[in-house]
């Protein structure tokens, strides 16, 4: 069941009330999942079930995306401010140092989240931040793309489109790499998310900002990349492993920018895997 945590947020001169939604599920060891930019929560979906099986799994949406309301008056979009605002979220949970696993954006979340010293082993899938100023031109001029697409198309069309492996191919094949398998009431939920989002400019505007150079000292950190990943392309995940040497990069074979509903099974045993309690991580036969 989706709930809706709000809270208190400081700002200069007072507070700000902040309200972000999340699904809570399972029992065991805290995992936090983050998503992308223009994504919610149920992009975790087809992984969540077999994640929750071994671990308490809480799956935000990020402020301004999803069910999450926009940040109010006073507070930015900004790295710094995001992250600040995921801080009392984890605090108001009582999650001191969870395991966070995060993509795209909340892949970069999650990096800086360990940075700080307050996650233990922290899973960016295709973070954001690593990538050059041509690539980082090229990923957001596609995500441009696939915005004003959603606002120009009415919902009947979008909704023809997505019955077919076809249509779902147009609207979504830019982040999936199978978007045959993504089912077509998700693909018209993922569009309709994209399009209301008010958190899209702002976060897109503040991603001008940001980089990633920095090394994640004293926590285990584990970065999977799709293989067939068009937005982020894959020669980016090398370049995070020269940023962080001791991380583990593990290759995702025929997947894309949002891998978990390309290979569910593989990226969930990512995830447990690094996400294991007390047991150094085995390396699947994707690692390198």
């Amino acid at each position: 069941m989706v709930e809706i945590l709000s809270f208190a947020h400081d700002v200069e001169g007072g507070c700000a009330p902040v309200s972000l939604a999340y699904e809570r599920r399972g029992a065991g060891e805290p995992v936090v999942l983050l998503h992308g930019i223009g994504h919610h929560w149920q992009a975790w979906e087809p992984v969540l079930g077999i994640l929750a099986a071994e671990r308490e799994v809480i799956a935000v949406d990020l402020p301004g995306f999803g069910a999450s309301a926009a940040l109010p008056p006073g507070v930015g979009y900004d790295l710094p401010e995001l992250l600040a605002v995921l801080h009392r979220f984890f605090d108001e949970l009582g999650l001191d140092r969870p395991h966070v696993v995060g993509n795209s954006l909340g892949g970069l979340l999650a990096l800086e989240r360990g940075r700080s010293g307050r996650a233990r082993p922290v899973t960016p899938v295709s973070p954001a931040g690593v990538w050059t100023e041509a690539e980082r031109r090229y990923g957001f001029g596609m995500l441009r793309v696939m915005h004003r697409a959603t606002r120009t198309l009415p919902d009947p069309l979008v909704g023809r489109l997505a019955r077919s492996a076809a249509g779902r191919a147009v609207l979504v094949g830019a982040v999936y790499a199978r978007p045959g398998r993504r089912a077509a009431h998700r693909v018209v939920a993922e569009a309709r998310a994209m399009r209301q989002g008010p958190g899209f400019a702002p976060t897109l505007a503040a991603g001008l900002r940001a980089r990633y150079t920095h090394d994640v000292p004293g926590v285990p950190v584990t970065i999977a990349w799709g293989s067939a990943d068009r937005l982020l392309l894959p020669r980016q995940g090398p370049r995070a492993k020269r940023t962080i040497p001791a991380a583990r990069l593990i290759r995702l074979p025929r997947c894309g920018h949002v891998p978990m509903n390309d290979d569910p099974a593989l990226v969930a045993r990512v995830i447990l895997d690094a996400t294991r309690p007390t047991a150094t991580p085995t390396r699947p036969a994707t690692a390198s």
